[in-house]
């Protein structure tokens, strides 16, 4: 079972974007007695927790997101979203969503891209 992602996006700095993961191949019984969470993960550093939401719909935020971005479940359609608001450069990252546990397999993730008009991108190829 791997959950998949979706709703990345290029965004300005100051932007919104909503991410969807859904868990369809998880049966609802396994989606219901898990807490979920969402990660994210920059080239070259350790994947970090983003925001985590509980059975109990209880919350936690890393210090970075607190404020701006907001975790919800939707146990019915087996799905876990993250609205993320006032988006800034440092979010830039492919977010990944699992369970609380790390219990299911990885998959892609969904890359959000936090910069400005005019921000100039070099490559050295």
């Amino acid at each position: 079972v791997r959950p998949v992602e979706s709703g990345g996006a290029l965004v300005q700095p100051g932007g919104s974007l909503r991410l969807s993961c859904v868990a369809s191949q998880a049966i609802t019984s396994f989606f219901n007695s898990h807490d979920w969470a969402w990660y994210r993960q920059v080239p070259g550093k350790q994947r970090e927790l983003v925001a985590s939401i509980a059975l109990s719909r209880n919350t936690i935020y890393a210090d970075s997101v607190k404020g701006r971005f907001t975790i919800s479940r939707d146990n019915a359609r087996k799905r876990v979203y993250l609205q993320m608001d006032n988006l800034k450069p440092e979010d830039t990252a492919v977010y990944y969503c699992n369970t609380f546990e790390e219990s299911l397999r990885w998959n892609q993730g969904t890359q959000v891209t936090v910069r400005g008009q005019g921000t100039q991108v070099t490559s050295s190829s």
